[in-house]
């Protein structure tokens, strides 16, 4: 008589994380402050405003939008919370920098949304093993959200773990 399959992994209670899953979603758009530069190098106030309020913000509705400067030029402080007025009330999010800094921002932001509390007392493996590259940072904005309230974190995959932190009690 044959014994029947038992799928250990199933009944182990592991839950598996996907860092994926917390990718920023929606399009992204940037906001260069060199298109509004006189010259390349300075921004005029007059100008500037001017040209703000002539332009179409409909083009962010709803889109995630890095707010940045691409020219070496000094910029007031002034402009970017100027351009944040306008932003504000169309775009999803927006975050001074580039793409990788506003899709880092997004990344934790979506991390910090993770309710502990689900996680209470869990045996938690973060998986290590995917086809979108994962920066280091999302899988320590994990740990560091969740370890505070589980039995244990390893890193992988649930056949082939690599154990992170085991609660003493």
């Amino acid at each position: 008589m044959e014994q029947p399959i038992i799928n250990k992994v199933a009944e182990s209670g592991l839950i598996t994380l996907d860092p994926a899953s917390f990718l920023p979603q929606g399009e992204t758009k940037v906001f260069d402050l060199k298109e509004y530069l006189f010259m390349g190098l300075i921004l005029k106030e007059k100008d500037f405003r001017e040209a703000l309020k002539n332009l179409d913000w409909e083009q962010f509705r709803g889109k995630n939008v890095a707010l940045t400067c691409t020219a070496d030029a000094i910029i007031p402080v002034w402009a970017y919370m100027l351009v944040a007025v306008y932003l504000e009330p169309v775009a999803a999010e927006i975050v001074v920098g580039d793409v990788t800094q506003l899709n880092r921002e997004l990344f934790l932001k979506n991390i910090a949304a993770i309710n502990p509390e689900e996680y209470q007392g869990k045996r938690i493996v973060v998986k290590g093993c995917g086809d979108t590259p994962i920066g280091e940072f999302v899988y320590m904005e994990i740990t560091k959200r969740l370890r505070p309230v589980v039995k244990s974190i390893m890193y992988g995959e649930p056949c082939s773990t690599v154990p992170v932190y085991k609660s003493k009690s």
